[in-house]
């Protein structure tokens, strides 16, 4: 019996042992946070994001983006991609967030977690700061202009009793040509894009104004990869904090010459 139980004893040793040799290592979590956050953009989309004279990036959404990641601990790397595939990049993750002038919609939010908005981006409208408008009924029997196949004369044509009203609607290939005109008095008015609007009439302040009333409102917000809700959580507390202590403000007046932040 003895035997046996020394023999019994030795076998269980060696299955034991066998045992914690093959139980498998522990796997460490991947950080929540990444140490190099990559930025995917369009890096055509001035004042939001564009290479300048040096063809260094600048723009709204770019210091935006440095002083989120700053207040996060990590670096960041922008990377310019195919806007249209942009949530393929995120979900294919060549890039950790999408920080662009991105519009939050229902059918993006299928595929891309969102920050809570940090910015409303309205259809303005522009006219010279000596014009006699001052609100869209004012636009009545007045030539307007937009940029052709842009969101600016959809939400003009929404809005049918307005848009009725023109004298006439005018597109133009560009927002550039649209404004050269409504300075040398071809027209009386701009609808467009509030980023970019403000973006030139900051640089125009004596020859353009915008007016109170606009045709119609969306957020932006930046997109990140559905399952990183870690890293969404902190990028929505680092833009709070931005709100709050005022960088953000400091960053929309650098860039748009007002505080546009939501």
């Amino acid at each position: 019996m003895k035997k046996i139980s020394a023999v019994l004893l030795v076998s269980a040793a060696v299955l034991a042992a066998c045992g914690k040799k093959d139980d498998p290592a522990p796997v460490a979590a991947a950080p929540a946070i990444p140490a190099k956050i990559v930025v995917g953009l369009d890096d055509n989309f001035p004042p939001m994001g564009f290479r300048d004279d040096k063809n260094e990036l600048v723009g709204f959404d770019i210091d935006m983006a440095r002083e989120a990641a700053k207040r996060l601990g990590a670096d960041v790397e922008f990377k310019s991609i195919d806007w249209g595939s942009k949530e393929a990049e995120l979900n294919g993750k060549r890039v950790d967030v999408l920080w662009n002038g991105l519009t939050i919609t229902d059918e993006r939010r299928k595929n891309i977690g969102f920050t809570e908005p940090y910015m409303e981006n309205h259809q303005i409208i522009i006219v010279t700061k000596d014009s006699p408008v001052q609100s869209k009924a004012d636009l009545a029997g007045r030539v307007v202009g937009a940029q052709e196949g842009s969101s600016a004369v959809d939400a003009i044509k929404k809005e049918t009793e307005v848009a009725a009203s023109f004298k006439d609607l005018k597109t133009f290939g560009d927002n550039i040509t649209a404004l050269m005109d409504l300075g040398t008095g071809r027209l009386e008015a701009v609808v467009v894009d509030e980023v970019v609007g403000r973006y030139y009439v900051g640089k125009r302040p004596d020859e353009f104004r915008v007016l109170e009333d606009h045709f119609g409102t969306e957020e932006y917000g930046v997109g990140v990869r559905k399952d990183d809700t870690e890293l969404l959580k902190k990028l929505d507390e680092s833009l709070n904090a931005m709100k709050k202590d005022g960088s953000a403000a400091t960053i929309s007046n650098k860039w748009f010459g007002a505080d546009i932040i939501k």
